[in-house]
């Protein structure tokens, strides 16, 4: 059994997709065996994912993060500066398998490498999509954590990364 219970409306993390609410529990017949299911709305994209309760650690769900979890991603996307392999390919791999993960700090660690990266070098189209994805997890999180709207989570964002002296490109200037 999974070591997270949740219940119905609780606020759920499912990796690479955002915040969610648990909608419902239900069991279905699986052969001979009966299963538990968490029936998420995804809220960003109003998608809907069924998640096995037995698979809940395997597939990185987790409950959102607390508010001093949010002021620690802050802190540490405000200083200094991280380490990411040199070649694509490599790159490429460990940052999908931190984006895999969900986690907030393995996130923030994704987005702060692109950035640097960024001002760096152009990044390609997939560096790109990952760095868009990255902003988009840590604004849903810290939005709901912070019970505040998404506009604001950016801004906060924003400028915290500004005191790093990164920035955030243009949805419409991510391809100069």
């Amino acid at each position: 059994m999974s070591a997270w219970m949740f219940r119905v409306g609780d606020k759920v993390v499912y990796p690479n997709h955002g915040v969610g609410v648990i909608e419902q529990i239900s069991s279905r017949n699986m052969g001979a065996n009966m299963q538990q299911f968490y029936l998420l709305k995804i809220e960003a994209s109003n998608l809907r994912v069924m998640v096995p309760l037995d698979n809940v650690d395997c597939v990185g769900m987790r409950p959102v993060a607390k508010p001093g979890d949010v002021a620690h991603i802050l802190h540490y996307l405000q200083g200094g500066e991280c380490h990411s392999p040199s070649d694509w390919k490599g790159r490429f791999k460990e940052n999908s398998e931190k984006m895999r993960t969900g986690a907030m700090l393995q996130v923030a660690e994704v987005l702060k490498s692109l950035l640097q990266l960024h001002q760096v070098k152009p990044l390609s189209f997939r560096e790109k999509k990952m760095l868009d994805r990255a902003v988009a997890l840590l604004i849903d999180e810290m939005a709901t954590v912070q019970g505040i709207g998404v506009e604001d989570a950016m801004l906060l964002l924003r400028r915290h990364l500004d005191r790093a002296h990164l920035d955030l490109p243009n949805a419409d200037t991510a391809d100069a």
